[in-house]
């Protein structure tokens, strides 16, 4: 993909985009930010899957601002997913695609935890142009374009790399809600050298390691919305992704999990080693 074609599909859009995810979280998530009621809170999958009135609000809030930034563009919002599978479809489509996770770390919304954030990139063809993390009751706000590097707040943002020989800090799926293989695999974590922990919000988590203070991350879910935005954040800031196949994570699916994301290759190396790739 040509930069005239990133500059053609975002054009100057994005402090726009930047200031229409300000306004959803003002609208709709801040307000609601410890004061949910029970009815404000629903139980999709299980007690470790919740949506709330915010989730919701937000996610219509930005399904109606970005496509209007971007006229012929579609979104793909883990809400409306949930309501209709298809619409993930459009991830395989010609069409710009927004990816929007209205309030990623939504168990950490509801307890009252400011360990939350807002997460929305910008793909076409499975190819991620452009993201925006915001984690708006921590006041940080990051951005990435695809080969033209990170930002947090306005300020350059580089992963780094661990110091040699440090043990490395991981945040991982919580084995327990993984497959047997894939519990196998996270558990192969928990050696000499290694401090993993289970994950909070998935995007903060990739914005810890965009600024070297996490090392890595292994997950073993490929949602599109969790994953999108940080996995550029990641890599423009210098780090990298890589599954348990060796290749790169793709936002489209079929991806060998768990997967790896952290601040450099050789990092992203040991840690897919450890998870039983070849």
């Amino acid at each position: 993909m040509s930069d005239e074609f990133l500059d053609h599909v975002l054009g100057g859009r994005t402090a726009e985009v930047e200031e229409a995810v300000r306004k959803a979280a003002a609208a709709e998530i801040m307000p609601r930010f410890r004061q949910l009621t029970a009815d404000d809170i629903v139980e999709k999958n299980g007690p470790h899957d919740l949506v709330t009135v915010a989730d919701r609000a937000a996610e219509a809030h930005l399904t109606a601002s970005l496509t209007a930034l971007l006229p012929g563009s579609v979104v793909v919002g883990e809400e409306a997913v949930h309501a209709d599978p298809a619409v993930y479809e459009a991830l395989h489509g010609d069409a710009p695609v927004w990816i929007v996770d209205p309030v990623d770390g939504t168990r950490q919304f509801v307890h009252g935890d400011p360990g939350f954030c807002t997460l929305v990139a910008l793909a076409r063809h499975g190819e991620l142009l452009a993201s925006w993390t915001y984690a708006p009751a921590l006041d940080e706000f990051a951005v990435a374009v695809r080969g033209r590097g990170a930002t947090l707040n306005g300020q350059p943002l580089r992963s780094g790399s661990p110091a040699p020989g440090a043990v490395l800090h991981v945040a991982t799926s919580h084995p327990d809600y993984s497959s047997p293989d894939q519990k196998r695999a996270l558990l192969g974590l928990v050696t000499e050298g290694v401090s993993p922990r289970p994950c909070g919000s998935a995007g903060l988590e990739y914005l810890a390691v965009a600024r070297g203070a996490l090392d890595g991350t292994a997950f073993s879910w490929e949602y599109a919305w969790d994953h999108a935005a940080g996995l550029l954040l990641v890599t423009e800031a210098g780090g990298t992704h890589l599954t348990l196949a060796g290749e790169p994570y793709r936002i489209t699916g079929g991806n060998a999990l768990p997967f790896t994301t952290a601040r450099d290759a050789e990092t992203a190396k040991r840690i897919r080693s450890l998870l039983g790739g070849r």
